[in-house]
């Protein structure tokens, strides 16, 4: 359960999903407060400011609390974080294209053992407000690092050095451009561990070809695919990822749906390099 405030646009998005069942894909707007009830048993309310960024980087579209965020807040128990802990109590989990934050800090409210980091573009605005969550939610287990994929990732490992045994991202898939150096981040920060896991979670925006496009590279780039299922953003039918499916779809039809994966690493491992 989640809500935005000031905004009318939120106010009219909600309307418009109440009436006419129409699923939005963003839940707020750049400075907009988001205010997001964890189904979680006996943790608080999540408060969150829209982060707004430079003109000049308006295309992140970082200025929107997505649903694939929310949904991934709502059903944290994809990523098996207790079983994570018990193998290993300095377990480190890394989110990169966080926008608000929202995922992140769910989760760290939920495991305070576990040790977070959640990053986006080093724009200033961007990551200020980002920082801004994390301290407001009084979740010290997680701290705000600005990164851009396929950069040395030195400050995201800190202290220790060490890299990441589980990666999130929540609506980083959508545009193809960007998934070379998606992907080289994931290779730069992820544990070459048979327990290391990236989740993510996308919706249908750009429709499923440029998710089939993602599947392929991160295969050629090293990586298993274990899980790859749809689930209803408001609803609780599931069925397995399939990329025929976008014959006949429509806006409508492929906003009712979120893409869940699950990569690990396979053998041997290939570097992907940007061009």
């Amino acid at each position: 359960m989640s809500q935005s405030t000031t905004d009318p646009e939120d106010i009219l998005s909600s309307a418009l999903e109440g009436l006419y069942d129409y699923q939005p894909i963003t839940l707020s707007s750049a400075g907009s407060t988001f205010i997001y009830e964890t189904p979680q048993p006996g943790l608080s309310r999540i408060t969150l400011r829209t982060p707004d960024t430079h003109a000049n980087n308006w295309s992140l579209h970082a200025t929107s609390i997505w649903a694939a965020s929310r949904f991934l807040a709502d059903n944290l128990h994809y990523l098996d974080i207790p079983t994570h802990l018990n193998r290993n109590p300095h377990t480190k989990l890394l989110e990169l294209g966080a926008g608000a934050g929202l995922p992140s800090i769910a989760i760290a409210k939920q495991y305070p053992a576990l040790s977070v980091v959640v990053s986006d573009y080093p724009d200033e605005a961007l990551i200020r407000t980002l920082a801004e969550n994390v301290a407001h939610n009084t979740v010290p287990n997680c701290r705000a690092v600005a990164y851009d994929w396929g950069s040395d990732p030195s400050e995201l490992l800190l202290p220790d050095g060490e890299k990441m045994d589980l990666i999130i991202a929540a609506d980083t898939l959508w545009n193809s451009e960007f998934h070379v150096k998606h992907i080289e981040a994931i290779q730069l920060t992820l544990k070459k561990s048979p327990l290391s896991r990236v989740h993510l979670i996308a919706g249908l925006h750009t429709g499923r070809f440029t998710i089939q496009s993602f599947l392929k590279a991160v295969s050629m780039a090293g990586f298993e695919l274990l899980t790859a299922i749809e689930r209803e953003s408001h609803g609780t039918q599931q069925r397995s990822w399939s990329v025929d499916r976008a014959e006949g779809e429509d806006e409508s039809e492929r906003r009712r749906w979120i893409i869940y994966l699950c990569l690990r690493w396979k053998e041997p491992v290939v570097n992907i390099t940007s061009p």
